[in-house]
């Protein structure tokens, strides 16, 4: 009965499946922008392919409005800026605002997927293809972009997907600045380094982010231009990269690579759900581990993160046996 429903709303269901855009005609933006058209070479679903950028409901950095339009507000290493995105006819409409506009334009095929390869893809189960069959639009993005991955992956560590949400919102908010251009209501785009490392011990603590995380993201962000540099590495180097930095494990660098490189190899271990979820699906296996899971997308190699996403997407999970994670908030004691 499990696949006939959808995923539970997990945090690694929710982080690699579907973000819901809306049907619709987009609306020109009352005050113009750059603007870009490109045309990809065949289907493209915008809430599967940037879904996982999206944190949570309420990211301030990201909304999906009704008239069919994706809004992202980055900070690029030309400054902060915002893009919509939205379908007509085939093509991808952009426009974009903010010292980040034009750095944004020039990367909108890889983000929208340009330098992924679906056909490298090849389905070993019949649940897999069915999957695939049925999510023909999706691509692995690739934002260019290492930061604004990492540090909502270090809130992400050993938490619910609720508390690091809100963590994130608060801090963005707080600490960010209003999206340029006529983003809409409350987005925001995130802290600079610096402006990340001033933030009070106190607010962390507010956010509900204890010291451990708060600490690996104060490290990451005294070498950030270093860890910016790994886009330009293969995903394996980047990861390694990534993980020389105290509190940076391969759950979080996978996280990461996964978004800024597109990395169609890259799959999660460490994480609480996804073993038994892949587990279930391929094998009956509710009680996998990560070796199991390895195990099981080996016929996978060199897909196995497109793999575990299309396994998400697929809807099969095992019965739940045991409650949720408890939900704690530091910011109340």
């Amino acid at each position: 009965m499990a696949g006939r429903f959808a995923p539970r709303p997990t945090r690694t269901t929710v982080r690699g499946g579907h973000a819901a855009v809306p049907g619709g005609v987009p609306r020109p933006a009352a005050v113009a922008g750059r603007r870009r058209t490109w045309t990809p070479d065949g289907p493209l679903d915008l809430g599967l392919v940037l879904g996982p950028l999206r944190r949570g409901p309420g990211d301030p950095t990201f909304r999906a409005t009704p008239d069919g339009s994706v809004w992202r507000a980055c900070r690029t290493p030309a400054g902060p800026g915002t893009l919509r995105v939205a379908l007509r006819g085939g093509a991808a409409d952009a426009e974009a605002w903010g010292p980040g506009a034009e750095w944004l334009l020039d990367r909108l095929p890889d983000l929208l997927g340009a330098s992924d390869d679906p056909s490298a893809f090849a389905p070993r189960h019949r649940l897999v293809a069915l999957a695939r069959h049925r999510r023909p639009g999706l691509r692995l993005t690739r934002t260019g972009l290492v930061l604004e991955s990492l540090i909502p992956s270090i809130l992400e560590q050993k938490v619910t997907a609720d508390e690091a949400y809100r963590a994130w919102r608060l801090l963005v908010r707080q600490f960010g600045e209003p999206a340029p251009g006529p983003a809409p209501d409350r987005m925001h785009v995130m802290p600079d380094p610096r402006t990340w490392a001033m933030i009070p011990s106190w607010e962390w603590h507010r956010a509900g982010v204890d010291n451990k995380r708060a600490s690996t993201i104060l490290r990451a962000v005294r070498v950030a231009a270093r860890l910016e540099e790994a886009v330009l590495l293969d995903p394996p180097r980047a990861q390694a990269r990534l993980e020389l930095v105290s509190g940076i494990g391969p759950w979080t660098s996978a996280e990461v690579v996964q978004r800024s490189h597109g990395a169609a190899d890259s799959v999660t271990t460490g994480d609480l759900h996804l073993p038994r979820i892949v587990g279930y699906a391929l094998a009956g296996d509710r009680d996998a581990d990560d070796a199991v899971m390895l195990s099981l997308l080996e016929p996978y190699a060199g897909q196995r993160h497109r793999a575990a996403r299309l396994i998400l997407l697929s809807g099969r999970t095992p019965p739940r046996r045991r409650p949720k994670m408890p939900r704690t908030d530091i910011g109340l004691l």
